[in-house]
């Protein structure tokens, strides 16, 4: 038993710093959550503050925009042109995202400066790519109608996760090239 847990340490290391820190994460996101929402910034910050500067985004982009709060659930509305198209839900902020990420990249934990600074670096480089992605899903479906699903269920996702996908290759590679070296020297 001892051997064969000594052959697969490694892996067993990565899963339970993995699921340690995203359950750790994940608890205290829960928590912000259960405490959070009040009537200025509806149904939580992150979420409303994403619906913002969503707006601001398709208003940079050339076409009229506006949010509000949602009535019958905890969500923003978003209008492009005075019309409603999407609905910001908390799912949408990009935090549970950026959790899966940094609990990643914290499996493969360099030195801590560096790895608190890249999971500070990339989850800004993913909340801005998630405000992007929800201006630009706005104004396509404000356009095509008719490709409303594909560019939500299909386009979009693949966007982000897409973006974190590369952000996780970039901090193996990273990693991997700092332990090589310190083991030559």
């Amino acid at each position: 038993m001892l051997q064969l847990f000594n052959k697969y340490k490694s892996v067993l290391r990565f899963i339970l710093i993995f699921l340690g820190s995203y359950f750790i994460l994940t608890l205290f996101y829960n928590i912000y959550l259960e405490m959070s929402g009040s009537d200025q910034y509806y149904p939580d910050f992150f979420t409303y503050l994403v619906a913002v500067q969503s707006e601001a985004v398709i208003e940079t982009l050339g076409y009229s925009s506006r949010i509000a709060p949602h009535q019958q659930e905890a969500s923003m509305k978003l209008f492009v042109n005075d019309y409603f198209l999407v609905r910001v839900v908390e799912g949408c902020n990009s935090i549970s995202i950026i959790i899966l990420f940094a609990a990643f990249v914290l499996s493969f934990f360099a030195k801590w400066k560096t790895t608190l600074l890249y999971i500070f670096a990339g989850a800004v480089i993913i909340y801005v790519m998630n405000i992007v992605r929800i201006a630009i899903l706005s104004i396509g479906v404000y356009e095509y109608p008719q490709y409303t699903e594909f560019l939500h269920s299909i386009i979009f996702p693949l966007i982000i996760y897409g973006t974190v996908f590369i952000l996780w290759i970039i901090w193996v590679r990273i990693f991997s090239k700092t332990t090589v070296h310190e083991n030559r020297v």
